[in-house]
């Protein structure tokens, strides 16, 4: 491991909005995030496996009535999105160190508002399909987490994990999409990712692949 990453995870546990194993409010979180962590009772959003956090910085600075968290198991970018926090004085936001498939040990039933997905690794291969953040076991937890008509917002290049999560979508009889399309920057929704740009997204544009986008939610039931 490099001295860099070294002393980045070594100031990760120094920071306040950095969330991990080590720091004993790691495990009261759930149910908890407007009040034990927030200095604001606000609706929440959190970024699913953010890297350098884009999303939760971007969106923070833009929605200062809104609270976000960024959730990646990566400490050492979790580092850079903590980093611009600080520097912009988002207090905001929160970064937690941890695997998705655990997110229902975080957040309690209904305590998220509105999700963000952008630019998963796609896992092609059938045999990592349960792996993909869109697949069934994941929507299921999203399902549990999220508010009534919460949303979740869906960003890739990639067109094969993009038509199986519509596909998958229309198939289910609890979700709903609100809008798609295959080509964002040519799409009226181009306004609804607030001009946010991740890395791989400026990088897939160089190249000319057209950004997908979507935005579904799960039916109220009963």
């Amino acid at each position: 491991m490099g001295r860099s990453k070294l002393k980045r995870f070594a100031q990760n546990v120094e920071r306040h909005n950095v969330l991990e194993d080590s720091k004993a409010l790691y495990k009261e979180l759930k149910g908890n995030w407007n009040v034990l962590y927030f200095s604001k009772d606000q609706p929440i959003t959190v970024e699913l496996a953010c890297g350098k956090a884009h999303y939760t910085t971007g969106l923070a600075a833009h929605f200062p009535d809104r609270n976000f968290v960024g959730v990646d198991v990566k400490g050492d970018r979790l580092w850079v999105g903590s980093t611009i926090a600080i520097d912009q004085n988002l207090n905001n936001t929160a970064f937690l160190r941890a695997q998705i498939e655990h997110l229902d040990q975080f957040f309690a039933p209904q305590e998220v508002n509105e999700l963000w997905i952008t630019f998963p690794d796609p896992r092609p291969k059938k045999r990592d399909i349960k792996r993909r953040l869109t697949s069934p076991r994941f929507l299921e937890l999203y399902k549990l987490i999220l508010h009534k008509n919460g949303l979740v917002n869906f960003k890739t290049d990639n067109t094969q994990l993009f038509d199986y999560t519509v596909e998958l979508l229309q198939e289910r009889k609890d979700t709903e999409i609100v809008a798609q399309t295959h080509d964002l920057y040519s799409s009226p929704l181009l306004a609804d990712h607030y001009g946010i740009q991740t890395d791989f997204e400026r990088k897939f544009l160089e190249k000319g692949e057209t950004i997908k986008f979507l935005k579904f939610r799960f039916k109220n039931e009963g």
